[in-house]
């Protein structure tokens, strides 16, 4: 994984919609399973919603714990 991808996971905010302004890594799963279902958006932000999805699926929310850890 790109530092850069997962470091954008826990800074960049989402731009629209119901949750515009919450920090990408605290969207609900939920919301990235309609998104998968639906089709992630074009461009950065619909890579960062497909690895976020990702990271969900396979259980790997203790990397953003980490980093999250490491910025305080």
């Amino acid at each position: 994984m790109d530092a850069q991808v997962l470091k954008g996971l826990i800074t960049e905010k989402m731009p629209f919609g119901k949750y515009k302004g919450r920090i990408l890594a605290d969207l609900p799963e939920y919301y990235l399973v309609w998104f998968h279902r639906q089709g992630f958006p074009q461009g950065k932000l619909g890579m960062y919603l497909h690895t976020l999805y990702e990271i969900r699926l396979n259980g790997l929310e203790g990397i953003l714990e980490e980093l999250r850890k490491g910025r305080r």
